[in-house]
């Protein structure tokens, strides 16, 4: 709010009030010569009583405590000022006058009104909720000018953090009886203010587009109408600086600064034009590097294992980040409890090499005291404080600190989680851990719609809370309807059960899935389990199941393989089962470095009719091509591969615990179009062991990043096994590979992902069923 909006406000406040003169509010003080002069001739005399004239739910007693001047105490100018200053400090007062009648002290007040509500009209883009949860004004509280005014701006602060700079806000003043008040703030919230153009200066080892991939902020583009990306946020442009910085020191350029990021105003107020102004430094390799002890009896040989990087390497500030807390949970397992890790960097600017140096020393003697945690509404306290890797009373330790830190932010809850720690003042070898959490909205409701080669046309609708109850429990359900399956998941999980890191789950489904096309037969299931997992450490997992499942196969063609006629119509599958799991990808979800391994095994036969015995085992590779040699980092490549094998427990296996080949493991072959088949009726048999690969390199395609368009070459390469009661002269049937190559998009639309592959099989047999294009769209929203 401008000084004449203050103004205007001030002047409509004491009209409603009854105050016509200015008194000395906050922001209105009272002139110095005008408080002397109403008691400069009294000065002396002293004060035989004070009088309180206007109270009227504030007691005359307590106005008096307020004030400096006494009675049976001498008046004097200087402390008629002060009390008049404490009195107005209280926030309870618009107007206060002090004058001296004969020795009696009158004290007339005009109490600040209390709030009756607080409305907001032409919100539209901010809903109510969030705005009440910023501002300080609240039913039954004491209304203040100062309070006001704060609130605007508040207000203000809110919506541009939601890119509409040209917001204006009115507050306005309903008198009511009793000295109350509406309070009204009538926002226009103007246009959205978006980002017309982002450029740098001064790049010249990256391209600008490049650098805007990098970023978070956008510009503004048509098909970003259900992002918010292209809005202007400063704190968005902030974080967009330290990204900067980290792409740069990743890439080796330890000098990198960015000396301004400037946002101008367009004049029409409703566009941002943004300039980074770089200095990219020259590029670094790493040097030598070594590690130093200074703790007793600690060999520094140790910690050369926790080394992942070697002399010649292009210099990563992550990775030496990543070591120092590495070298430092090392020194802990050892038994050293206060450990201090710092890398000695030495810097030769000439050969451009960076030299490091970490030095193991012991850090200060200073235990954990207390663990606070604020901010969390919704959230119990436990739910945050069983993510620390230390508990009050153990030894302070950076790197715990900054890995639990990371714990309770992965935890996807909060919106932010910052991590402090300050002296403690039960001791001065004691300080206090804060955790201060800003929570974000855990419960999704989707609905989606698509279309997939292997089920047809589908719809879904799901909901799902990942914080029930604030105890970070995962409740979800789901429904969806294709053409060919329809399916109904419901599922719990607690991650902490029975207060210990085990993750406890439940789960329900059923499911229809019409195989006519496959197999010349539909099915139908119902069934549920439990589950456990836990961590042994941050790679690797273990989880263990037991699963129970009533199938029933109906609607057998008349001209159906007789190896599918014969089969059970009703099965009940009961298994227990287990899957161990080493990952060191650098994310779970889109990853572009590491690896992982997985192996799974299953055995059926405690009740139910089937018994069987299932092993598998994946694996995955990632290479970023792209920083490896200095290229676009679009390229990447990855290697996927899997194997399974089954085999009956005294019996043969059924067909819907068969393995199938085709479709999405190996493109270019329909579903189940490769491996065992009738030859009369082309019904597809599965088979009890198969075998996958992919090798596929992911390609820029020279589009901007924000557009979500992704191009990437493959080739799937797969083995399939024979069924039980294999007869070579009823079934086809070979053990050789099938391979097929191809390229493919995806497009992460406005409206959910589309991928398009084309795949070409170039190893295959004459009855195994192939198709060129397969097409995925889904939504939700």
């Amino acid at each position: 709010m401008g000084e004449n909006g203050k103004m205007a406000f001030r002047r409509l406040f004491l009209a409603l009030t009854g105050v016509a003169v200015a008194t000395g509010a906050p922001g209105f003080p009272v002139p110095e010569a005008f408080a002397q002069s109403r008691a400069s001739a009294h000065s002396g005399a002293v004060v035989s009583r004070i009088i309180v004239e206007g109270a009227e739910r504030i007691e005359p007693e307590t106005v008096r405590t307020y004030m400096t001047l006494r009675e049976g105490e001498p008046y004097s100018a200087s402390l008629a000022d002060a009390s008049l200053k404490a009195l107005f400090d209280t926030g309870l007062f618009a107007d206060v006058t002090i004058r001296l009648e004969g020795s009696s002290l009158v004290v007339k007040v005009i109490e600040n009104p209390i709030i009756n509500q607080v409305v907001f009209e032409g919100n539209k883009r901010v809903p109510t909720t969030a705005l009440e949860g910023e501002i300080q004004l609240r039913p039954r509280v004491v209304f203040t000018e100062w309070r006001a005014q704060e609130d605007v701006q508040r207000i203000l602060d809110l919506y541009r953090r939601s890119g509409r700079f040209a917001v204006s806000v009115e507050p306005k003043l309903i008198k009511l009886d009793q000295n109350r008040v509406d309070v009204v703030f009538e926002i226009n919230e103007g246009p959205s203010t978006t980002v017309k153009g982002i450029s740098f200066v001064g790049n010249s080892r990256f391209k600008a587009g490049e650098l805007r991939e990098v970023i978070m902020t956008s510009e503004e583009t048509w098909y970003k109408f259900l992002s918010s990306t292209d809005t202007y946020d400063p704190d968005r442009v902030n974080y967009d600086r330290e990204l900067l910085r980290r792409f740069y020191l990743k890439r080796g350029y330890a000098d990198f600064e960015v000396r301004s990021a400037i946002a101008e105003l367009s004049p029409d107020r409703q566009s941002f034009f943004i300039t980074f102004t770089l200095h990219e430094g020259e590029r670094y390799r790493f040097g030598t590097i070594e590690v130093e002890s200074n703790l007793e009896n600690l060999d520094p040989a140790v910690l050369y294992k926790m080394i992942e990087v070697k002399n010649g390497d292009w210099y990563d500030a992550k990775k030496v980040e990543d070591i120092s807390e590495s070298i430092s949970e090392e020194v802990a397992n050892l038994g050293y409890a206060f450990v201090d890790v710092r890398p000695r960097v030495t810097r030769d600017a000439e050969n451009r090499v960076i030299s490091i140096v970490f030095e193991v020393n012991e850090g200060p003697r200073v235990f954990v005291d207390r663990i606070d945690i604020q901010g969390n509404v919704r959230t119990h306290d436990e739910v945050i404080r069983r993510e620390f890797l230390i508990a009050e009373g153990d030894a302070f330790n950076s790197s715990k600190i900054r890995r639990s830190r990371q714990n309770v932010q992965d935890l996807g809850f909060f919106e932010t989680v910052d991590v402090s720690n300050q002296p403690s003042p039960a001791a001065a070898d004691r300080t206090t851990v804060v955790v201060d959490v800003k929570e974000r909205s855990t419960g999704e409701v989707s609905f989606g719609i698509g279309w997939s080669s292997s089920v047809g046309a589908l719809v879904e609708v799901g909901v799902r809370e990942r914080n029930f109850l604030g105890r970070g429990q995962d409740l979800r359900a789901s429904v969806s309807w294709a053409q060919r399956r329809s399916q109904l998941d419901l599922g719990f999980t607690e991650p902490y059960f029975l207060d210990r890191k085990l993750a406890a789950g439940v789960d329900a489904y059923a499911v229809e899935r019409d195989l006519q096309d496959e197999s010349s037969y539909d099915y139908r299931s119902i069934g549920g389990g439990v589950r456990f997992g836990w961590n042994y450490n941050s790679a690797w997992s273990h989880s263990v199941r037991y699963n129970v499942e009533k199938m029933k196969i109906e609607h057998v063609a008349w001209d159906a393989s007789r190896f599918i006629r014969d089969q059970k119509r009703n099965t009940t599958t009961s298994l227990v089962g287990h899957v161990l799991t080493y990952d060191r990808r650098d994310s779970r979800l889109n990853p572009t470095e590491g690896y992982f391994v997985s192996l799974s095994n299953d055995v059926a036969g405690l009740g139910g009719t089937e018994a069987f015995l299932r092993s598998d085992i994946k694996a995955a590779y990632y290479l970023p091509v792209g920083e490896i040699l200095d290229w676009n980092p679009a390229w990447n490549f990855n290697l996927q591969g899997q194997a399974g094998y089954i085999f009956g427990l005294g019996e043969d296996v059924a067909i819907n615990q068969r393995y199938f080949l085709g479709g999405t493991n190996l493109r270019g072959f329909e579903s189940a179009g490769a491996g065992t088949r009738d030859p009369q009726t082309e019904d597809a048999l599965g088979g009890n062991w198969i075998v996958t690969g992919t090798a596929e390199l992911g390609i820029p395609l020279g589009l901007p990043e924000d557009i979500g368009i992704t191009g990437r070459l493959f080739t799937d390469v797969g083995l399939s096994g024979k069924p039980d009661k294999y007869d070579a002269k009823l079934m086809d049937w070979d053990a050789s590979p099938r391979v097929s190559v191809g390229f493919g998009l995806t497009w992460v639309s406005p409206v959910g992902p589309i991928a398009v592959d084309f795949g070409f099989p170039i190893m295959k047999k004459d009855y195994d069923e192939t198709e060129t294009l397969r097409l995925s769209f889904g939504s939700r929203f």
